[in-house]
């Protein structure tokens, strides 16, 4: 038995779980729709979400619609959010719009970064950002996508980080020279 497609799912308080062809979970934040996977259903009862299943075959889609729901009820009614750090003499971001970034990261161009629909972004002191998104793996890609921009590299530890993320420093060269 899938002991994560077992646990029932809270329910807040304004957050509506509609079951079709796909799952719509509305809440104060927006909307979501999460795949309605064969095999797996929903039962509400007591402010509380379980994602059943018909039989152990569908062992592996059971856990996996779990959380999915899970995301998506959080996501919905707290949202999610990703933190940056930006290292880097000379390295900054500014907001060109509300959808628009703009990073300087040493390159000999800045480089502009276009957020998708339904990804905010705050950044505070020109090195730290904020993400915010009411969609999990959506919000998860965008900061992929902007840490490839300039990945944190292992000997001066410049580039952009997610906050708190502990990097292995490498030792450099040494002077001494040969015969």
């Amino acid at each position: 038995m899938s002991r994560v497609g077992k646990k029932p799912i809270p329910l807040p308080k304004g957050v509506k779980v509609t079951d079709g062809a796909e799952i719509l979970v509305e809440g104060p934040k927006g909307k979501l729709t999460v795949p309605a996977l064969e095999g797996v259903r929903l039962e509400q009862n007591n402010g509380t979400l379980e994602v059943k299943r018909d039989s152990d075959q569908y062992a592996a889609v059971h856990g996996l619609t779990r959380a999915l729901m899970a995301n998506a009820v959080t996501g919905v009614s707290e949202g999610f959010t990703r933190e940056m750090d930006i290292v880097g003499i000379g390295y900054r971001a500014e907001m060109k719009t509300d959808q628009v970034i703009s990073f300087s990261l040493g390159y000999s161009h800045p480089i502009e970064f276009v957020l998708p629909p339904g990804v905010a972004c705050k950044i505070d002191k020109q090195t730290h950002l904020v993400l915010t998104s009411i969609d999990k793996q959506q919000l998860g890609q965008v900061a992929a996508n902007i840490r490839s921009l300039r990945p944190p590299e292992p000997y001066k530890q410049k580039g952009i980080r997610y906050t708190g993320e502990v990097l292995r420093k490498k030792v450099g060269k040494t002077g001494a020279g040969g015969k």
